[in-house]
């Protein structure tokens, strides 16, 4: 199993290579009046990586929200407390 995830890992990796290296035209982003240009690979990329970290963070906040509102005996505040 182990050298399948990393025949898989190679191949994923062969492939970004691949896009990386065969778009490589410059795009431009324009926020608020500013111009940012960049190539394709670097935005998708860079859009990827905002999306990893958008989502771990919405994660993480929905899940202490959703344990803060079912512990009714306060067992998270003095799990809190001793940490």
């Amino acid at each position: 199993m182990r050298l399948f995830a990393l025949l898989v890992l190679v191949v994923m990796i062969g492939v970004v290579v691949v896009f990386a290296v065969q778009n490589q035209q410059d795009v431009t982003l324009t926020l608020f009046n500013t111009h940012i240009t960049a190539t394709v690979a670097a935005v998708i990329g860079a859009t990827y990586l905002l999306g990893m970290f958008s989502g771990w963070s919405i994660i993480g906040v929905l899940r202490r929200s959703f344990e803060r509102a079912t512990d009714f005996e306060g067992h998270s505040q003095q799990r809190t407390a001793t940490r």
